[in-house]
This record gives C-alpha cells, structure tokens and sequence, in this order.
C-alpha cells in the first residue's frame, strides 16, 4: 500500500468516525467505534469495520443504521476531504475482540490447569 493511500485511510477513519458521532442521530446507533478502514488501491471500495458497546443485538441494529446512513456519511467525507474519488463505503462488524478475547480464555485454561 503506497504511503498516499495509508494516509487517506487514516484521514478517512478520522472524518468517518466524526461524522457518526456528530451528525447520525439515530438512538438505535449507540456507542460505535471505527476500530479498521481498509480502502482499495483505486480508492473506489473502502471496508469500515466497527464494534459497539453492549450486546450482540445492538450489533445488528447499528449495522443496519450506518448501511442506511451510507450515503449521506460518503456525502459529508465528500464535503470534508477533496480527492477525485471518494470510496462507495461498506460496513463490517470488526470480530477481531470477539476472537481474542475467545483466544485468551483459552490460554487461562491452560495455565489454569498446569
């Protein structure tokens, strides 16, 4: 990855994260994270993976929000970072905490049984 598109990721991920927390109102949304953005080499696709605080349920519902907030959220980056293309934006839960935590419970149990 060239260090242009590292730069406009992190520039991405900082705006996005901004926008969600500032400008979608929707109570349904709680508390979310951008914890990855992976944005393709043509910067026409960029993955935002995201966690949220609380249950698995609130997990679908938030998804659901930001799918159907979409395209105003790529309108305002549009508004904010001046590039010639700003990246159709798809939403992933981020289950990386799931697998370590799933990764650390198993390295207690076995020093819990040595």
């Amino acid at each position: 990855m060239s260090i242009r598109n590292k730069r406009l990721q992190s520039i991405f991920q900082k705006e996005i994260t901004d926008i969600i927390q500032n400008d979608v109102k929707d109570p349904k949304l709680g508390f979310v994270t951008i914890s990855d953005l992976e944005v393709s080499s043509d910067l026409s696709h960029a993955k935002v993976y995201v966690t949220f605080l609380g249950k698995d349920e609130r997990n679908e519902a938030g998804l659901k929000v930001l799918n159907k907030a979409k395209g105003y959220i790529r309108s305002e980056l549009a508004k904010r970072v001046k590039v010639y293309k700003v990246p159709e934006l798809t939403f992933h839960i981020d289950e990386s905490l799931k697998k370590a935590q799933k990764i650390d419970a198993i390295i207690d149990k076995i020093h819990k049984e040595d």
